[in-house]
C-alpha cells in the first residue's frame, strides 16, 4: 500500500509539472530551455522593429520642423537616421556617410541662424536692425510659430528704429529679415530631402 500511494504521489507530481511546460506547434511538450531561447530571439526581433519605427518617426517630425520650426528640425532628422544606422549595426551607413550627414546637419543650422541677418543686411539694414533681427529670431522660439514667423520681422523693425531710420525703411528692413527667414526654411528643406537622397542610397548600394 505505502509503494503504491509513494507511485501515485510520483505520477500526480510528473502530470503538475508536465501542466507547466509550454506546448510547440505540433501539440509536444517543448524544453522549457527552448520556449526562453524563443522568447528572447522573439523579443530580440521586436526591439529590433521598434528601432527601425522611432527612427521613422523621427525623421518625419524633423521635416515637419522644418517648415514649421517649432523644434530643430534638421537635427532631429539627423537623430532618427543615426538611429536607423545604429540599429542596423552600420552595416549599410557607415562613418563616411554619418560625416556627411553631420556637415550637412551643421550647415543647416548656420543657415537658420543667420538667414534672418542676411536678408535684413541686403535692403541695406544697419547693424542695430541686423542684430535685432537676430535677437526677434531667438526670442520668437519661446512664442512658437507665430513667434518664428514674426520674430525676425519685428526684431530687425524695432533694431532700425533704434538706430534712427524712418518707419518706412525700418519696415522694409522687416520685410527683408522675414524674407530671409522664408528663404532660410526652403534651403533647410533642401538639405533635409539631400539628406535623406544620401541616406537611402548608402542604405541601398552599403
Amino acid at each position: 500500500m505505502r509503494a503504491r500511494a509513494h507511485r501515485h504521489a510520483r505520477d500526480a507530481g510528473v502530470s503538475g509539472t508536465v501542466h507547466v511546460r509550454h506546448l510547440d506547434q505540433q501539440g509536444r511538450y517543448a524544453c522549457p530551455a527552448l520556449v526562453s531561447r524563443s522568447l528572447a530571439s522573439w523579443l530580440s526581433m521586436d526591439l529590433h522593429t521598434l528601432w527601425y519605427v522611432i527612427a521613422a518617426v523621427l525623421i518625419v517630425v524633423g521635416i515637419v520642423g522644418t517648415v514649421l520650426p517649432v523644434l530643430p528640425g534638421v537635427p532631429i532628422v539627423f537623430g532618427g537616421m543615426l538611429l536607423a544606422a545604429w540599429a542596423d549595426h552600420f552595416a549599410h551607413v557607415g562613418t563616411f556617410t554619418l560625416v556627411v550627414l553631420g556637415v550637412l546637419t551643421a550647415l543647416a543650422l548656420i543657415v537658420d541662424f543667420v538667414a534672418g541677418m542676411l536678408g535684413a543686411k541686403r535692403v541695406g539694414a544697419s547693424r542695430y536692425a541686423v542684430i535685432g533681427a537676430m535677437l526677434g529670431t531667438l526670442v520668437g522660439v519661446f512664442f512658437g510659430l507665430p513667434g518664428l514667423l514674426l520674430g525676425p520681422f519685428v526684431g530687425a523693425l524695432l533694431g532700425e528704429l533704434v538706430a534712427g531710420g524712418t518707419l518706412r525703411k525700418a519696415t522694409g528692413v522687416g520685410v527683408g529679415a522675414w524674407l530671409g527667414f522664408v528663404i532660410g526654411a526652403v534651403a533647410k528643406l533642401g538639405i533635409c530631402f539631400a539628406m535623406l537622397g544620401i541616406f537611402g542610397l548608402a542604405f541601398l548600394v552599403g
